[in-house]
């Protein structure tokens, strides 16, 4: 058993080694290289993949040194430097609570011509990291640490503390073993890591497979000590994995009998150590040679007698901090008294212990006010780094409770007044769940005042003056203990009585004129009606027995509908005969055809074989006679002439969602910023069928095959055969027959038969995992939503996102509609969103977007060929 443990650690730490070798996890940023410019490229000396920083940071200039006497390589030769504002944060992803090695670097080169070296503070979060002085280190410095981020977004800020501009050359990180660097508490400064040799280069990537930088003793290598070396190749599989080549050298005391000894120097009694000595035998022992030693820090055992192995590695660590006293820190190995060789040490690292006591601010709010910035596009310099800490670098606009250094802040006021707002009140402000007050007056916000605000419990204060907003004020906004400002918002209304139209009182003659006026225009409308029942009887166009179930009252309703009716014969006409076939499904064959010898349109034909044919062209008819908007289908016209029923649409020359992301049949693959305005197009849709129509309408076959594209690549919701009212107040629609398409359908639909508009974004939270992922829905082993919820557990987006994407995409506005996908997928109901904060939260996501593409201009036409297909239309189902 234990034999299997320790082949179990030894793979575990040969999977790390693995992954570091892949420099997966690897974040390496030139800083100031423009992202037009080769990015990634692969550094000549280590191999590493450097990339521009352009899209980890919003703000700063770029520069270039002029001066290089090191021989800096090319990740330091460029540089960010920051002339504006007094905090500038890098926003790095990262994994909670797992090990990572962070470095930046920094060189000046006189990128300015100025000869004025900067000095500044490096921020991790919203704690001070060190004080980067360049007049002192004037050929450049790095600052290295190893730390455990307490949230997946890490923020890496430089802070302007003098006249002089910060700036960056290099950061770096690297994902560590997470057994490994342990401490009770605070993150570790690099101290010193050495290997024990006279001479040699120092070790770094890829004879480091952590990216870890290694030097030799060289000069500082004592006259006391002798060196020893091996050609043979030494085992360094553990969790620390130091590089081979450090381990094949070693140092011994030149008198056998004396310690080897290292010291060095301690700022204060109260600095904390952190110590890894590595040990490896290298030489050939005689078979009664024994090594074996003890280790001591500061007079004290630190570790019980060692005996390193055979080419293979030994790693002694601290388990607590150590200090030191009188200003100095003593290491020493001796030998003990059964040993007849001196001890050795291949290589060892040292590491200061750094606080961060404030809390960053709750992870919640964070999200939160990110994604209140992403909706209105703020560009503020200071809203970077950490919102509420430290208090003196707090965000404008922001108010926060900084109770406790340890506990997390929270936002208590949100001030964007006058801030040149726009669109609705964002739907992200409801996640700020300890706010006090929101002032949002003297803006052009437009739209309703959303009911969450009255549900959040913490708010006393809500200023919505001086805006565009419209409606009614939703009756829990109407309370004591808030106080609600919103003069200046003509359209708003403050009770049901304003939106009604006034009673005007007209002279009682014209009441009487126009009541003698109804009274003969109903007498005609009666014997109109009843001569068009007796002709319609008389002329054939009754009802054939193979469509019989409908009542006679919903037949006549139907045949009368002559707004958009075509005869069958100017049916033929218009598709030449049905000469060009466009496709074919359960409903019957679809035609291309023309009206006016100009227009373009699509024409499904009633096949007579179908047998649930004419319900769902009665269906569609009478929907769309009386539903208009841009992102649904229009209807062109119908004919309905004896057993001749036909649908007449516009023609969208790019065909379905479905083809464009499978790229079948010579379809591009769109892009990411496209597919989200095809989301958001589909999603206003399904909100104006769940509340702009009268009664509400529920779809019941949401898919990508039913989302049609124009030359635009606008998308419309198509097909309607399927749909039907439902009842206001949430109730939903009984059906005893099962219909829609397997893999879209709400799973609460099967065992209750019950449709609601939540059925509908159940179907569009699949079509949206569709579009992200390009996977099939229902597969031989899994449906979509079961395979995203497992690679969601991996937390790599990457293996999410569709690879047609080619990671051209903003990771926020991925994972975000990524969360909106699977929230709107919820088996529970009650937990889906509506389709209007399905729509506020895909506009967010396009604001990221579209913030990324403004700092690439002109990648995203290299990124896809959109060709104009005019052979595609509807198809029929």
């Amino acid at each position: 058993m234990k034999n299997c443990f320790g082949i179990l650690l030894a793979l575990i730490a040969i999977i790390h080694i693995v992954r570091a070798q892949d420099q997966q996890g690897f974040i390496s940023l030139d800083c100031g290289l423009p992202a037009n410019e080769l990015s990634p490229y692969e550094e000549t000396f280590t191999g590493l993949r450097f990339s521009s920083d352009e899209k980890f940071i919003r703000s700063g200039k770029t520069g270039k040194i002029r001066e290089n006497p090191e021989g800096y390589a090319k990740p330091y030769e460029t540089l960010r430097y920051f002339p504006d504002g007094i905090r500038n944060c890098y926003n790095l992803n990262v994994e909670k609570g797992s090990t990572y090695l962070i470095v930046a670097r920094f060189v000046y080169g006189n990128y300015d011509g100025f000869d004025l070296k900067p000095k500044f503070d490096l921020y991790l979060g919203p704690n001070l990291w060190a004080t980067v002085d360049l007049q002192i280190l004037v050929n450049g410095t790095a600052e290295d640490i190893l730390h455990v981020p307490t949230s997946n977004s890490l923020q890496i800020c430089l802070v302007k503390t003098g006249e002089t501009t910060p700036l960056i050359s290099a950061l770096e990180l690297r994902p560590m073993g997470n057994d490994s660097y342990i401490t009770q508490s605070g993150s570790l400064i690099l101290f010193s890591r050495r290997y024990l040799s006279k001479s040699g280069s120092d070790l770094r990537y890829n004879k480091d497979v952590y990216d870890r930088i290694w030097v030799s003793y060289g000069a500082r290598f004592q006259t006391e000590w002798t060196q020893i070396s091996t050609t043979l190749e030494v085992n360094n599989a553990n969790k620390y994995a130091p590089p081979k080549d450090a381990l094949k050298n070693a140092a011994t005391p030149t008198n056998a009998g004396s310690p080897l000894t290292i010291k060095w120097p301690s700022g204060s009694p109260q600095d904390q150590y952190y110590l890894y000595a590595h040990f490896a035998e290298i030489e050939n022992l005689q078979a009664n040679d024994t090594r074996e030693f003890n280790i001591l820090l500061n007079g004290e055992v630190f570790s019980e007698p060692i005996i390193p192995k055979k080419l293979d590695i030994t790693t002694i660590q601290s388990l607590t901090s150590t200090t030191c006293q009188e200003g100095e820190c003593i290491l020493q190995l001796t030998r003990t008294n059964r040993s007849t060789l001196p001890p050795l040490l291949n290589a060892l690292e040292i590491y200061a212990v750094i606080q961060f006591p404030q809390a960053e601010t709750n992870e919640i709010d964070v999200v939160a006010i990110k994604n209140i910035q992403a909706t209105y596009g703020l560009n503020r310099i200071n809203w970077q780094g950490d919102p509420c800490v430290p208090q003196q670098l707090i965000w404008d606009g922001l108010n926060c409770s900084n109770t406790n250094i340890s506990t997390p802040p929270r936002i208590i006021s949100l001030n964007l007044s006058s801030s040149g707002l726009t669109g609705n009140i964002a739907a992200a402000i409801q996640n700020l769940t300890q706010l006090e007050k929101l002032d949002l007056s003297n803006n052009n916000l437009t739209g309703v005042v959303p009911e969450f605000l009255g549900n959040m419990k913490s708010l006393s204060v809500i200023n919505l003056s001086g805006n565009n907003l419209n409606g009614l004020i939703p009756q829990a906004l109407r309370k004591e203990g808030l106080e609600l400002l919103v003069e200046g918002n003509p359209r708003l209304c403050l009770s049901d009585s304003c939106r009604k139209p006034s009673k005007k009182k007209f002279p009682v003659a014209i009441v009487a004129a126009v009541a003698s006026a109804a009274i003969v225009i109903a007498v005609l409308i009666f014997f109109i009606v009843l001569r068009k029942r007796k002709s319609t009887t008389v002329e054939g166009l009754h009802l054939t027995p193979r469509l019989s179930t409908s009542t006679s009252t919903e037949n006549v309703t139907f045949a009368n509908k002559k707004s958009k009716r075509f005869k069958y014969s100017e049916v033929l006409k218009m598709t030449n005969n049905f000469q060009r076939v466009l496709g074919k499904g359960g409903f019957g064959m679809v035609y291309h055809g023309t009206v006016n010898g100009a227009v373009q349109v699509a024409v499904k034909v009633l096949s007579q074989s179908s047998t649930q044919g004419y319900k769902e062209f009665k269906a569609e008819v009478d929907l769309l006679l009386r539903v208009h908007h841009t992102n649904l289908v229009s209807l062109v016209g119908y004919c309905y002439e004896g057993d001749h029923l036909g649908l007449i649409y516009e023609f969208l020359p790019n065909g379905d969602l479905k083809q464009h992301l499978s790229g079948k049949g010579g379809k591009s693959i769109i892009n990411w910023s496209i597919r989200l305005q095809i989301a958001l197009d589909a999603a206003l849709g399904l909100e104006y069928l769940h509340i702009g129509c009268t009664p509400p309408m529920v779809h019941r076959d949401i898919k990508t095959a039913n989302i049609l594209l124009d030359k635009n690549f606008k998308a419309k919701v198509a097909d309607f055969g399927l749909s039907r009212s439902f009842r206001v107040g949430g109730e939903s629609y009984d059906s005893t027959l099962i219909v829609g398409t397997p893999g879209y359908l709400d799973p609460e639909y099967y065992p209750t038969s019950r449709l609601a508009a939540k059925s509908d974004v159940y179907s569009y939270g699949i079509v949206l995992l569709e579009m992200i992922t390009n996977q099939p829905v229902i597969s031989e082993k899994y449906h979509i939503a079961e395979w995203v919820r497992s690679k969601l557990n991996r937390g790599d987006i990457t293996e999410i996102m569709d690879p047609n994407l080619h990671g051209v995409y903003d990771f926020n506005s991925a994972w975000r509609a990524l969360e909106l996908a699977m929230s709107c997928a919820d088996p529970s109901s009650s937990k889906r969103p509506t389709m209007s904060q399905v729509i506020n939260a895909l506009e967010e996501c396009i604001v990221c977007e579209n913030s990324r593409m403004s700092k690439n201009p002109g990648f995203e036409s290299q990124d896809m060929n959109i060709s104009l297909d005019t052979s595609v239309v509807p198809r029929a189902r």
